[in-house]
């Protein structure tokens, strides 16, 4: 009798964002009456030059380059670190899985910080690895006297870190970042969001740890064009590994896993840096000005953010009863009830003219509970 891979049995889904077609046709509004400010999306879209160079993609109909060099010579260039060094992947997603793929064998372990990235937890089940949960302290750090003791008594494969970090937006600082690189397993910071970060450089270079895998044979730094540069529907993203894990890993990938479209625009997003740095001081500013107007709400307990979404707790009703009257008037947002994040709503940052009308919204809601 055929059967599936018996860990697979009691693996839950992982719950995905929908997107805009699909919500539109479910709430019954036009696309451009939609609210999205439930996925992190930049809601700048692509820049100008990425979108000429998806117009005007030649090769589409030739498979890509296996080992994307154009993208990661280009990747080479903007980071300042050797091509042999960067491995480009279809969104940062893919590396993660391809890393615990190659890392874990039936009953490894990694280590992660919950509440974080939900993919580090399934990636590693999907690969029949076990997951060590070291919770964070109320103020969404780092337990890191209990992770190191973890550390030593588990011994991870992977130790998976956001940062800053999602869904609470909480950057590592350097002394942390400096103990975790003693411990004796691998490291894997995602960057997913670093552009954001304040006092980070115009794209968070100051900031990031990418570097790191060149000195340390333990860490790993994964980064992505979906959030900075507005390709999330494209799929690309790209790490920089320590020299010993990159012929497993080239040997592991499916060949083609950066399609041509997303290898263009990346190359072009690289190539209109002016343009994307612009955009994404305009999402600083407005995280900023989003925090100060959701502060006045008195039923919400927003938390300061160093990425382009504040997370917000919800002090008079089930989250869940907010998040769906804001869906019934097109504004989607993020919602988590789990045993690490009781009650919280997820904003991602949006134009002015997007918060405007959250607010608008959040506060005809408020008084309407009051009323009651």
């Amino acid at each position: 009798m055929m059967q599936i891979a018996p860990h697979l049995d009691q693996l839950p889904p992982y719950t995905p964002i929908e997107p805009f077609e699909v919500l539109s046709a479910r709430y019954g509004r036009a696309p451009h009456e939609i609210i999205k400010l439930d996925a992190n999306e930049n809601p700048y879209g692509p820049s100008p030059r990425a979108l000429e160079a998806l117009a005007h993609l030649e090769w589409a109909h030739i498979y890509p380059d296996p080992e994307s060099r154009a993208l990661r010579a280009a990747l080479a260039d903007f980071l300042g670190v050797p091509m042999a060094h960067i491995l480009a992947g279809a969104g940062a997603d893919e590396l993660i899985d391809l890393l615990l793929r190659i890392l874990l064998r039936p009953g490894d372990r990694i280590l992660i910080a919950p509440p974080t990235f939900g993919m580090y937890a399934f990636d590693a089940r999907l690969n029949a690895g076990e997951v060590i949960e070291i919770p964070r302290r109320p103020d969404f750090s780092l337990d890191l006297e209990a992770m190191e003791q973890a550390v030593f008594t588990y011994r991870p494969k992977a130790v998976l870190l956001a940062s800053p970090n999602n869904p609470d937006g909480s950057l590592l600082d350097a002394g942390t970042l400096a103990r975790l690189f003693t411990w004796p397993t691998l490291i894997v910071l995602d960057e997913a969001y670093i552009e954001f970060a304040e006092d980070g450089g115009r794209l968070g270079e100051r900031l990031s740890s990418i570097r790191a895998p060149l000195e340390r044979e333990n860490v790993v730094v994964l980064r992505t064009f979906s959030k900075w540069a507005g390709l999330a529907g494209l799929r690309v993203g790209y790490g920089v590994f320590p020299e010993w894990l990159l012929p497993t890993l080239w040997k592991a990938k499916q060949p083609y896993n950066v399609n041509v479209a997303a290898s263009a625009a990346a190359i072009a997003s690289l190539g209109d840096l002016d343009t994307l740095a612009e955009r994404v001081a305009c999402l600083r500013r407005e995280r900023a000005r989003l925090l100060a107007l959701l502060s006045t709400l008195p039923y919400l307990r927003p938390i300061p953010s160093q990425a382009n979404f504040i997370l917000c707790r919800v002090l008079d009703r089930p989250a869940r009863v907010l998040k769906e009257a804001l869906a019934a008037e097109g504004i989607f947002v993020r919602y988590f009830d789990t045993p690490y994040l009781q009650n919280y709503l997820r904003i991602s940052v949006g134009r002015p003219e997007d918060s405007d009308t959250l607010i608008a919204v959040l506060r005809r809601l408020g008084d309407d509970s009051r009323s009651r």
